[in-house]
């Protein structure tokens, strides 16, 4: 792995045939400009762990794309494999129908540039990209093979950094969530937070 890539950098942009409603369409991550975008990685079709965050995001879809947010999967996978296992029902350990796209990477070149890329085992690790609505990466993430993630968290770190970016004189705390208080990054101001949770 050689790239640099870090929080606060343009995301590497990339053209790529997705499954999208069971067919076949080129995709770029710039026609999302304008948006949030949630990018993750996984390393295999047809295998266990996947399943379950890739089919975990589809069923809260609607939460990210009601935020202005698109969410983009990606591996290794060839578009005819994505597609076969969409068209394998869960209860089998398919997909069923999903939401959004599912990318193929089988040159490897998407995983490369976002350095989630085992070359040893040839697969992307668990890799998770927040993407701002000018390209830049806001939060990354990246899980080794045997551990997925959360949607629910990728959820809160999505609306947390919404709102520092709607309110520039905030930010957020540990554990926040929507609704509760933020704090002012100011060695004074700093302090209304304190004493109010303390």
């Amino acid at each position: 792995m050689t790239s640099s890539l870090r929080v606060g950098q343009k995301a590497p942009d990339f053209t790529a045939t997705a499954v999208v409603d069971q067919e076949f369409k080129e995709i770029s991550l710039s026609q999302y400009r304008g948006k949030y975008v949630v990018l993750f990685f996984y390393p295999l079709d047809f295998t266990f762990v996947c399943p379950t965050e890739i089919t975990a995001f589809s069923d809260r879809y609607a939460d990210f794309t009601s935020r202005n947010t698109e969410v983009l999967g990606v591996s290794v996978d060839s578009q005819f494999s994505h597609l076969a296992w969409i068209q394998t029902d869960r209860k089998q350990g398919g997909l069923g129908d999903i939401a959004y796209p599912l990318v193929a990477d089988l040159k490897k070149e998407i995983a490369r540039a976002y350095n989630v890329l085992d070359e040893e085992a040839g697969v992307a690790l668990r890799g998770l990209f927040l993407i701002d609505p000018e390209g830049n990466v806001q939060h990354a993430t990246i899980n080794n093979l045997p551990v997925g993630r959360n949607v629910e968290e990728t959820l809160r770190i999505l609306q947390a950094f919404q709102h520092v970016q709607s309110n520039p004189d905030e930010v957020c705390p540990a554990n926040w969530t929507p609704g509760e208080r933020t704090m002012n990054p100011d060695p004074v101001k700093s302090k209304d937070f304190f004493a109010a949770v303390s």
